[in-house]
């Protein structure tokens, strides 16, 4: 992603891991349960094969979710980029977000990710998530700083200008 000229980043990442534990933890499941069919019919060498192989592949697919995905705040933009062989890209300016909420259940608090939903005026991408990612509160305080550094820069004068 290539950013404007005179734009200023004021974040960029990547969903958390710890955002992926719900995934983790119904593919281990799947895996055992999985891994105890093939031992009942197969016997334990086979089982424990299939378990081991499902397992890797649900990291592996976690893994690759979680670094496809960029999340990137600048003064001008909110940007969401997803993928590697085909790329997604979905975008707002920082001066249509009207507002920005977060929403974490109890094991996402406990394990400090969440998602930040934002607003956006005249539009009606109602799904403008940026999901799994740690230390909403964080996310949040730096749109509020992006707004008003725009805000700042197109007043005459800047800050406190009339």
């Amino acid at each position: 992603m290539e950013l404007h000229a005179g734009e200023s980043p004021y974040f960029s990442g990547h969903p958390s891991w710890r955002g992926s534990f719900a995934y983790h933890a119904w593919g281990i499941i799947a895996a055992i349960a999985l891994g105890a069919v093939a031992y009942l019919i197969q016997g334990i060498g086979v089982g424990v094969a299939v378990a081991a192989i499902v397992a890797a592949g649900v990291i592996l697919v976690s893994f690759i979710r979680r670094v496809s995905t960029t999340f990137t705040i600048t003064d001008e933009r909110l940007i969401i980029e997803r993928g590697i062989i085909s790329k997604h890209m979905q975008q707002t300016r920082i001066d249509r977000v009207q507002n920005v909420n977060t929403n974490q259940g109890p094991l996402e608090r406990m394990l400090r990710v969440g998602v930040v939903d934002f607003d956006t005026a005249g539009t009606t991408d109602s799904d403008f998530r940026f999901i799994g990612v740690a230390n909403p509160q964080e996310i949040v305080t730096v749109v509020d700083r992006a707004q008003r550094s725009a805000q700042n820069r197109e007043r005459p004068g800047g800050a406190g200008g009339v």
